[in-house]
């Protein structure tokens, strides 16, 4: 596999500084603006690691992002389509899947604070649909068999994945409930917004459906974002598109994420492959021109729908650890973002959560992320919060040490446990500091 050329952003990057507000020092390899090659230091740990993941075709192009106390290094290698002969490089975009999480999360804490979302009252007002649920006596049992909510759903439910609806991995004929979600196109899966039904009618859809558990009761991973997304909307007045832009991607300069990839940069956007699960072999998702993400979507997804880049994943990330401003803008109250990185669950909800084995054995769950609460095996220590996107990306923040880690590739996960090119990544990450 051909890597590509190195260069520095020390110099010749300063629109993009100011652009993030100031981040920091940048040293990055990666395609010269002018295609000119440049006296940048060697790879360090982290992209000697990730070039050899390229080189192996074990993925066909990575990105990292790594700022250390204000010092940005970012490597880029590969292409951006496998056989194809256009170099990844620090600005291509990438579907970030569950990384739409925290956004998702932080731009409901924003109608937290201006009284038009409520943490701990019920949605019921707001989304009817969900109104007077009824919740399944057993997980495996008839869709009929079913007794009354003890109480409605409310957005911290959404926020936490306590709503009582949410991911299992099982085959979609194992229980009723999950081939009756499949049926109704209102099941996670793959991201694929061209094919799921727009906002309204998923609603309608999810509200013919008995709840799993009762609200507050269990963790259950994905749904209660897509819920969320829907609720922010209505709040708002606003399509949930509209929102994100106008509320957190223009006061970050994100200037690169959203719903849909604008004919103008659609060149940047990476093909996304999917391993085959007999053969290992990388396959076909999506592509880009042409692809579920060149155009707007049916279904704007809270839980997985945006693509993004990885500097643009920087300014979101700064914005958090500088407690809800960047470069002198505010997001968000610094309470807000304090909540959004709390562990908001009990010992008892983290024991009967059914996701990765050992998932929650030294990690919790905020607001739309993951809060690591013990060191965990990758070397990410305690109080660093941030979310994975299935389609192969991942983003985490240390407040503590002030790092901000960032992977993007284009090779999907298999499992909700992490491949081998993240778990590298973030070792190496941790070694290098």
């Amino acid at each position: 596999m051909m890597r590509t050329t190195p260069k520095s952003t020390t110099v010749g990057r300063r629109d993009a500084l100011k652009a993030l507000g100031g981040l920091g020092t940048l040293l990055v390899w990666g395609c010269h603006p002018n295609g000119e090659s440049s006296s940048t230091p060697p790879p360090d740990r982290v992209g000697k690691t990730m070039a050899g993941y390229v080189e192996r075709g074990e993925v066909p192009g990575v990105v990292t992002l790594v700022s250390r106390r204000g010092e940005v290094r970012v490597d880029a290698f590969g292409h951006k389509a496998i056989g194809g002969k256009a170099p990844v490089q620090r600005d291509t975009i990438f579907r970030i899947a569950s990384m739409s999480k925290p956004i998702t999360a932080a731009a409901a804490m924003i109608l937290v604070e201006e009284g038009k979302l409520r943490l701990d009252s019920p949605i019921d007002g707001l989304l009817p649909e969900l109104a007077n649920r009824r919740v399944l006596r057993r997980l495996d049992g008839p869709l009929d068999d079913t007794v009354p909510a003890k109480r409605a759903i409310t957005v911290r439910d959404l926020l936490t994945f306590r709503m009582g609806f949410g991911l299992l991995m099982v085959p979609p004929e194992a229980y009723p409930i999950v081939k009756a979600a499949n049926e109704l196109k209102v099941s996670v899966g793959a991201p694929r917004p061209q094919e799921t039904p727009a906002p309204d009618e998923w609603l309608r859809r999810l509200g013919t459906l008995p709840l799993m558990h009762q609200p507050g009761e269990k963790w259950m991973y994905h749904t209660g974002a897509d819920v969320l997304g829907i609720a922010i909307a209505r709040a708002s007045g606003r399509s949930f598109g509209a929102f994100l832009e106008e509320r957190i991607f223009q006061p970050l300069g994100m200037k690169d994420t959203g719903f849909a990839v604008p004919a103008a940069t659609i060149d940047r956007l990476a093909t996304s492959y999917s391993p085959n699960v007999t053969t290992g072999k990388l396959e076909l998702f999506d592509e880009a021109a042409g692809g579920q993400w060149s155009r707007p979507p049916a279904f704007p997804s809270g839980g997985g729908g945006l693509a993004s880049t990885a500097d643009d994943m920087l300014a979101f990330g700064r914005m958090m650890l500088d407690g809800g401003t960047l470069g002198g803008t505010r997001v968000l109250r610094s309470e807000s973002v304090q909540s959004m990185i709390t562990d908001q669950l009990t010992p008892e909800q983290k024991a009967s959560a059914i996701f990765a084995e050992g998932f929650f054995d030294s990690r919790g769950w905020g607001f739309g992320q993951s809060i690591i609460t013990g060191r965990d095996e990758l070397g990410r220590p305690v109080g660093t919060f941030g979310w994975d996107g299935g389609l192969g990306t991942s983003w985490y923040c240390n407040p503590k040490e002030d790092v901000i880690g960032i992977l993007m590739t284009q090779r999907a996960w298999t499992s909700p446990n992490p491949p081998n090119v993240c778990r590298d990544f973030w070792r190496s990450v941790y070694a290098s500091g």
